[in-house]
């Protein structure tokens, strides 16, 4: 198991003879780490808000004290171990590969986490904070409610109250995540302004955490946001990447030709993404949805169609409508129903470190049933556009290739909307 601030703990002989970048002492690569202000390239920063900057500047205070604790350490190994279930496993999607007739498709599963996702493991990280520095409550916004879920099991386990808000279109298509968090005792605060999904959601649990600073945590569920989110998301995500690389490794003696994760706001990609960026054979996909096509406004796919401007407090790339304002987006996984990107991508995406491409709605219910079928797995419809894109990609390579995808969740919450969508 990887702990959190041993970057040797992960070190592994490489089969590919490709050079070593260097990661800093807590795991993170050199390219994902920001600026004293914030910033990754041009991307980033601090959000300006006299209250909000303050209450940023304790967590990030915070933050940078308890990721050097033992006893912080040793509680995150601790519930990720006994809690949560790590380390996920890797596993080789056999029939699935043979159908594709090309390069081996595997899963790194964080579907099989406790609460059915990645999201869990920022948000164990981001409560135990909250308790670390005195606070009694917690606040949030979700889309699909995975993250809501995990931050409201975390938060059940530690005595913290908790605080979601969802937009009233990702409440109904999403209404079992809806009964858990309700069910685990968290406060679900409807959100209709706008779209009613993510972005309002966004803007709702901010002006909330802005009356109650003192006595509450903003728990982003993404690696997006003002500083210090992006890194501390990362951070805690940083893990799975660690993980896969070891265990890949141990799997196949080499390294996979791509790493593919769906991106959204972008923390189960940068959480994977993490422990390969150091690896120069290893092409790094970041997936984003296609919606109803770009060739529509019916999509989010920001990292390519959007340009360089700002939403929530930081820099990155982001969709504007007409007037310059964040445009109205739309995906069929209410996860990745956001106009911006986590900066972290947005800077990866410029260095050429890792590329990003799209998938519709179609070819994502299209994955979500193929693998149901194939390999009696009913992944999150996120998770669906980066299968999708491994579908389609092994195809044009060799058997003796391979893919690694980032099934970051299960799909219980879908299924009754795919369900309105497909004929069975």
């Amino acid at each position: 198991m990887t702990t959190a601030n041993n970057s040797n703990s992960h070190t592994v002989n490489k089969t590919q003879d490709t050079p070593q970048k260097t990661c800093d002492k807590y795991g993170l690569h050199q390219s994902i780490l920001p600026s004293d202000e914030g910033l990754y390239g041009e991307y980033g920063g601090k959000i300006e808000h006299p209250e909000l900057a303050r209450a940023m500047n304790e967590i990030e205070v915070g933050f940078r004290k308890i990721i050097k604790s033992d006893d912080f350490i040793n509680e995150m190994q601790r519930l990720r171990e006994t809690y949560v279930g790590r380390p996920s496993p890797i596993y080789h999607a056999r029939r699935l590969s043979e159908q594709g007739g090309g390069a081996q498709i595997y899963f790194k599963r964080e579907d099989l986490n406790h609460t059915g996702a990645h999201k869990i493991n920022h948000c164990l990280g981001e409560v135990l904070l909250a308790k670390k520095l005195g606070k009694t409550k917690v606040i949030a916004e979700t889309g699909a409610g995975q993250h809501g879920v995990a931050l409201a099991t975390a938060a059940a386990l530690m005595g913290l109250e908790c605080e979601i808000h969802m937009g009233v279109v990702d409440i109904k298509k999403e209404h079992p995540n809806v009964s858990r968090m309700k069910i685990l005792g968290a406060n679900i605060v409807p959100v209709s302004q706008g779209a009613g999904t993510l972005k309002e959601a966004v803007d709702s649990a901010f002006e909330s955490y802005l009356g109650q600073v003192d006595s509450s945590l903003f728990a982003i569920g993404s690696a997006l946001g003002p500083a210090p989110y992006p890194e501390m998301v990362s951070y805690f995500q940083s893990v799975v990447g660690h993980e896969a690389r070891e265990q890949f490794l141990a799997t196949t003696g080499k390294l996979p030709n791509k790493v593919v994760a769906c991106v959204g706001g972008g923390s189960n990609a940068i959480g994977i993404f993490s422990g390969f960026l150091a690896d120069e054979c290893v092409e790094l996909v970041g997936v984003e949805p296609a919606g109803e096509g770009l060739d529509t406004p019916n999509h989010a796919a920001t990292m390519s169609k959007g340009v360089k401007g700002a939403i929530h407090g930081f820099k990155c790339y982001v969709l504007l409508d007409e007037n310059g304002e964040p445009a109205p987006v739309h995906s069929i996984a209410s996860g990745l129903d956001y106009p911006g990107v986590g900066p972290q991508h947005s800077l990866l995406k410029d260095k050429q470190l890792a590329s990003y491409e799209s998938v519709t709605d179609a070819e994502c219910l299209d994955a979500f049933m193929t693998l149901s079928r194939l390999e009696g797995i009913i992944p999150a419809l996120e998770s669906a556009h980066a299968i999708a894109y491994a579908m389609k990609i092994a195809k044009t390579m060799s058997a003796d290739d391979s893919i690694l995808v980032n099934l970051s969740g299960r799909g219980d919450k879908d299924i009754d909307f795919v369900l309105s969508k497909v004929d069975l």
